[in-house]
């Protein structure tokens, strides 16, 4: 990495993860892991990260606060996890307006063509620790929508989807996270773990 790398993490509370609540406003979950991988690995460089993640957020907000929470901030990375309340809305919530497939492609993409940093993408996580849950259905077309993104804008793809999937295949009972969406410290470390992983290419 070099000198003066700011890294910006955006979208909803698994990135949030009680942010108000720290005194570094980092939350507790995978954000924090990965700053103190960073701080304990390259101990040497001036690097900053920030949590921009907001508990409830669909992409449709991301969009609505991303001048202020992210452009303005001038970050050479953004790391974006979104797309599970895009869903779980349906599920929890239906008669609201909801964000379906093609307007949650249109608005992401939008974003990432405003956008002058690297990219990092994260595949939407799980709703339900069950390959066969409604809402793991639903999130498919979501999840391909954020692999071609990332495709298309030579961003690099975080496979969190595919990595809790695995997990969960493996049949071992002990959970990731505490309500079917929002991440025990099994879950954060897996996310981390998964980011870190897929960001070894850019030196990390």
């Amino acid at each position: 990495m070099e000198n003066k790398t700011r890294v910006l993490f955006i979208g909803d509370s698994i990135t949030d993860c009680g942010r108000n609540e720290d005194s570094e406003s980092l939350g507790y979950g995978y954000v924090r892991m990965i700053h103190d991988y960073f701080v304990t690995s390259f101990p040497e460089k001036d690097l900053e990260v920030i949590n921009k993640g907001i508990g409830g957020n669909r992409v449709t907000d991301l969009q609505a606060r991303w001048d202020e929470d992210v452009l303005e901030l001038n970050p050479d990375y953004v790391s974006i996890s979104i797309g599970i309340n895009d869903v779980w809305r349906q599920l929890d919530n239906p008669d609201i307006e909801q964000v379906y497939p093609d307007q949650f492609e249109e608005i992401l993409t939008g974003l990432l063509k405003k956008t002058n940093a690297q990219l990092i993408l994260m595949e939407p996580t799980v709703i339900e620790e069950d390959v066969e849950s409604e809402g793991n259905k639903k999130l498919i077309p979501y999840i391909e929508i954020v692999r071609e993104l990332a495709k298309k804008y030579n961003a690099i793809l975080v496979p969190t989807h595919e990595d809790f999937i695995s997990y969960v295949k493996t049949g071992n009972p002990y959970k990731l996270t505490t309500d079917g969406v929002h991440m025990n410290s099994a879950g954060n470390t897996l996310m981390a773990k998964s980011w870190l992983k897929a960001c070894k290419k850019i030196g990390w």
